[in-house]
């Protein structure tokens, strides 16, 4: 990231110290990098197209009419409506150290045209195909796919390869999707959506029987009254991960809890079988992966 920055640096004009703005165009879309060198309270921002904006560097305190005011810092993302001012705070920026910013703005045909292609795709017979990217704004941490997508799409910005358009093109319709996926599981997970649709039902199932440890694939599938391939398919496309995947990454989630736990003295094999895997390998292997790091590094970090 720092390497994308030096080169916008190099192309960049600055004219004022707070919210300095540089605007990048391609073919649907126009990214801006803002920068502000001094310490600013309150700084209205508003657009006039919907914008998905990521912390670069810094510090910046937020206030949206939609949510609290929060701590916004590099590697989150937020995604705002067309319209909707944004108050903002900087309070730690200075001239050697910069608050920085992008806003990633795609032409709303170009979205609605990936929308509309999405329903399609998770569809199932006549419900689960209403999603759309509605007129809040939500905060997105901890989103690793996606804040490495929008490095990809900055680097891809401020490139000068031949192909840069068409390229461009196909990360805007990953964005849209990954935001819809994100949405969607959101939404679920917050139970804001109706659980008689197939996957609504499906994920209350895996919440109420997570610890079983006879939750497959074939299992959820018949549950949902589908194929297993059908199902896996629809599921996937849907939330972005796979049904396996999706179970696992709460399992560990559980795990934790019993973890953390206060004058708990479960071993790791304990948790293990108690979050419902079926060997503490496997238990291991999971955990890694969503957490970085092993349960007995976690026992440590918490004591």
């Amino acid at each position: 990231m720092e390497h994308l920055l030096d080169i916008h640096k190099r192309q960049r004009k600055l004219t004022t110290l707070v919210e300095n703005q540089t605007v990048y165009n391609v073919k649907n879309a126009e990214l801006n990098i803002f920068e502000t060198y001094e310490q600013a309270a309150k700084v209205q921002l508003i657009f006039d197209f919907p914008v998905i904006t990521s912390m670069l560097s810094g510090k910046k305190i937020m206030h949206l009419t939609d949510e609290p005011s929060f701590e916004y810092f590099p590697g989150e993302s937020v995604i705002m409506p067309k319209g909707k001012p944004m108050l903002i705070d900087f309070p730690i920026a200075e001239r050697n150290s910069p608050t920085q910013c992008l806003a990633l703005g795609i032409d709303e045909t170009k979205v609605k045209e990936v929308v509309y292609n999405f329903n399609n795709l998770v569809a199932i017979e006549e419900e689960n195909n209403s999603w759309s990217l509605d007129e809040n704004s939500s905060h997105l941490a901890n989103n690793i796919e996606l804040n490495q997508l929008l490095q990809r799409l900055m680097h891809t910005f401020l490139s000068n390869t031949k192909s840069k358009d068409i390229l461009l093109d196909l990360m805007f319709q990953e964005l849209i999707v990954r935001l819809l996926q994100t949405k969607a599981k959101n939404i679920f997970l917050q139970g804001k959506t109706n659980a008689d649709t197939r996957i609504g039902f499906i994920l209350n199932y895996i919440k109420e029987n997570l610890t079983h440890k006879n939750i497959t694939v074939e299992h959820l599938a018949t549950k949902a009254y589908m194929s297993s391939s059908h199902f896996h398919k629809k599921f996937k496309n849907t939330l972005g991960v796979s049904p396996i995947d999706y179970v696992n990454s709460e399992r560990v989630k559980f795990a934790k809890q019993l973890l953390s736990a206060a004058n708990s003295n479960k071993t790791i094999a304990e948790v293990a079988f108690k979050s419902g895997f079926n060997s503490i390998s496997y238990f291991n292997r999971q955990f890694k992966k969503y957490e970085k790091i092993t349960p007995s590094q976690y026992l440590k970090l918490i004591s």
